[in-house]
């Protein structure tokens, strides 16, 4: 039986594959248990690690390190490219409202620090390392760690202890507070997800309507010169004549008075449109395909670009107006509705929404593929080429203070896969990943990542605890939970931040991987994914910043 021993116990690649698999299983097993209807989920991977830790199923401390990493670049990396495509408009909209908050937590918890420091004299050093692991922040660990060797010459294993003791009830603290703030503040997801299908409306910036063309100026103009003339962007997707035929508009048909036209364009641009052309006039949809269909045969369909050769080009590089006498009238992005123009850059997973006469479609769609099975093939070399300069990207030193700091191993590559995702196509990188790849990705590199934290953690935990570390656990659920609570009661009922987007917000201003697991898996939506990605960059550099300045403040 030695053989099992050495399997279970020993080293060795079957050993570590085991361990972590089990650990993984396990842990995936006793996520869906569910106490007073509310699950910690994939965070239970963290203590069947400590457990499995414990017990002597330990892992190399070399591969361990690379297990936990990998698994951080591989969920930090999709959900970049998930957020991509969105992320910069987001920014803009309440961006900075959400960064202000995530950096609010950050000295909030630096603050609660040094005061426990202070009242109840646990050293410095000793508190850095309860705060790193009260907030999961690993590399303001290693620069803490870096600073204090480079100014004493020495190492001190209390700044490790402390993240390791405190590590497991910040990641559960996290959650904790998230459940007691919704709870606090009364929050029904029913009205939450209407009211994010209301931002999302309003995001889509896009309406139709219908237009009579009174405006006896502009008779004889076309269709371009008189976008020209206006500034607006709006798109004229069908004209009706006095006769009663439809055709499709284009940038050369010439308006005529007493015709109608199907307008697409932005709520903020309408009334300027209407005012522009004549009066608003109530037509249905089926009005607009009503018309004989020898004379039009008009039909509509959504075709999705998935020929790696569209992806980064522009419209006026297709010219499918000219060639198949056809209109695009809006391009849904990511789910959102954005209104097209000769210079949009399309992107691989684009849906564009295309009018004309069934045989013009049909060859539209094969210029621009509007095959499935391609979009579910695999993106390979925009993954790892992404997660290469990832890394690359977050080894530069920003500062020395005498350290330098880093984004690190973890918010390096979320950058570039956030930036691949917004401007990949213009190098002709596809980034589309389905949902359920990126699903998959990420959950694979969470569990990777909590299986080895809690393997590391295991061995040495009770220990600690028993030889006084117990105290250090309190210090660490202070300063997890009291910046969250302020901040999360303040952002949800002072600023009214949607509490989907605020689970996020929380999760990345304690970069906190689990608690981002557990928001998505409550949200079953993307929103948290889009808060975490907006506050993290800035974040991690404050933590990695703010450790290293705690610990200078007393040598």
């Amino acid at each position: 039986m030695d053989w099992l021993h050495s399997l279970f116990l020993g080293e060795g690649i079957a050993h570590t594959v085991l361990v972590l698999s089990m650990v993984i299983a396990i842990g995936v097993m006793l996520g869906r248990i569910k106490i007073a209807g509310i699950s910690i989920g994939v965070t239970w991977i963290l203590f069947v690690g400590i457990a499995a830790g414990h017990f002597g199923m330990t892992i190399d401390h070399n591969t361990l390190h690379f297990i936990k990493e990998f698994g951080l670049i591989l969920f930090v990396f999709s959900i970049g490219l998930q957020v991509g495509p969105g992320f910069f408009s987001s920014f803009k909209e309440g961006g900075l409202k959400l960064v202000g908050c995530g950096a609010a937590v950050v000295f909030l918890g630096a603050a609660a620090t040094y005061i426990i420091h202070l009242v109840t004299g646990t050293p410095m050093t000793t508190m850095v390392g309860v705060m790193s692991g009260a907030v999961t922040n690993t590399p303001g660990l290693g620069a803490a760690q870096q600073a204090y060797a480079d100014v004493t010459g020495i190492n001190d294993e209390s700044i490790a202890l402390g993240y390791a003791v405190a590590y497991p009830l910040g990641v559960v603290g996290v959650i904790l507070s998230l459940i007691a703030i919704r709870y606090i503040t009364r929050v029904n997801f029913a009205e939450e997800n209407k009211a994010l299908e209301a931002m999302r409306a309003e995001q889509t910036n896009v309406i139709r309507f219908s237009v009579e063309f009174t405006n006896g100026a502009l008779e004889g103009h076309s269709v371009a010169h008189l976008r020209e003339l206006i500034n607006r962007s709006f798109v004229i997707s069908r004209i009706m004549h006095h006769d009663g035929t439809i055709t499709i508009a284009d940038g050369t048909s010439v308006l005529k008075l007493g015709e109608k036209l199907r307008v697409i364009c932005s709520p903020d641009d309408s009334e300027a449109v209407v005012a522009f052309f004549g009066q608003q006039i109530e037509m249905t949809k089926e009005e607009w395909g009503a018309a004989p269909e020898s004379q039009t045969q008009l039909a509509s369909r959504r075709i999705v670009i998935t020929k790696p050769e569209i992806n980064g080009k522009k419209f006026s590089d297709l010219r499918l107006r000219t060639k198949y006498g056809i209109n695009i009238t809006r391009v849904n992005r990511a789910g959102i509705d954005l209104i097209p123009y000769q210079g949009m850059e399309l992107q691989m997973g684009d849906r564009v929404m295309v009018v004309g006469n069934e045989k013009a479609i049909e060859q539209v769609a094969d210029v621009l593929g509007n095959s499935i099975k391609k979009l579910r093939e695999p993106q390979l070399l925009t993954i790892f080429f992404g997660i290469a300069l990832g890394v690359l990207f977050g080894s530069i030193p920003l500062m020395n203070i005498p350290q330098p700091v880093k984004l690190g191993l973890a918010g390096g590559p979320l950058i570039v896969a956030i930036l691949i995702g917004r401007f990949g196509p213009h190098f002709h990188l596809v980034t589309y990943t389905t949902m359920s790849a990126n699903l998959m990705l990420r959950e694979v590199g969470l569990a990777m990542f909590l299986a080895g934290v809690g393997i590391g953690a295991g061995d040495g935990f009770v220990e600690a605890i028993m030889g006084g570390g117990y105290r250090w656990i309190g210090y660490g659920f202070i300063i997890t939970v009291l910046p969250i609570m302020i901040v999360g009661l303040f952002a949800r009922l002072k600023l009214k931040v949607n509490y989907y987007t605020l689970m996020g917000l929380l999760s990345g201003s304690m970069t906190n991987p689990p608690a981002l697991g557990y928001s998505n898996a409550t949200s079953g939506n993307d929103m948290p994914a889009l808060g975490y990605a907006t506050v993290y960059p800035v974040v991690m550099f404050l933590r990695v910043l703010m450790a290293q300045m705690l610990i200078l403040m007393v040598m």
